[in-house]
């Protein structure tokens, strides 16, 4: 016959604790189970914003206007553009600095002599058939009193020196006597006019 063992088990051996590295390991996989689910949901909603926020740039972009195109390249600039530095040049040929030019006359007119008008005028280009008639542009006139025509002459002569001055001639030149001068001078004085050309200014 078959011996059957009527004795209870040993409660002891079936309550046996589990193993300290055991349950660690356990403990070690459910959290870092939870740091990558954690993970993955942060990442997961990362993208979604960056998706959004790029759609709506894509959308702001595309509601922008196209810029305008710029206007084709008028064909008259250039000759417009010719013409007016053509005008400035002409401006600056006909320049006269009168301050020099005066400070010049002044330099020379002698000890003896006393200037009682200047008039001048700014000088204008001629043209050929101008320059071929003899028409020069327009000058100065001086009008004064000195004591002799040698006075007049020496005058006449330091003034065709001027650099400013070009064909400096002698208009007129009266003696006076001793009932009045000439010219509108004191008696005994010699009145005289002196024309000349103001000689134009190069554009630079």
């Amino acid at each position: 016959m078959r011996a059957i063992n009527l004795l209870p088990k040993d409660e002891s051996a079936a309550r046996r604790p589990v193993p300290i590295p055991i349950v660690a390991a356990c403990v070690g996989f459910v959290v870092a189970s939870a740091f990558l689910a954690f993970t993955y949901i942060s990442a997961s909603d990362k993208v979604q914003s960056d998706r959004t926020a790029l759609r709506t740039a894509q959308a702001q972009y595309a509601a922008v206007p196209a810029p305008i195109a710029p206007p084709p390249v008028d064909a008259q600039l250039p000759v417009e553009q010719q013409a007016r530095v053509t005008a400035i040049s002409t401006a600056l040929s006909q320049r006269v600095d009168w301050d020099r030019v005066l400070r010049e006359i002044s330099q020379v007119v002698p000890s003896d002599v006393w200037l009682l008008t200047l008039n001048a005028s700014s000088p204008t280009a001629t043209t050929p058939a101008e320059e071929a008639i003899g028409t020069k542009p327009s000058g100065i006139v001086l009008t004064g009193c000195t004591y002799s025509q040698d006075s007049v002459a020496r005058f006449l002569a330091r003034l065709s020196i001027v650099p400013d001055l070009s064909s400096v001639t002698l208009g007129s030149s009266t003696a006076g006597s001793a009932a009045g001068g000439g010219a509108g001078c004191p008696p005994g004085m010699v009145g005289f006019t002196l024309n000349g050309d103001i000689r134009l200014a190069t554009a630079s």
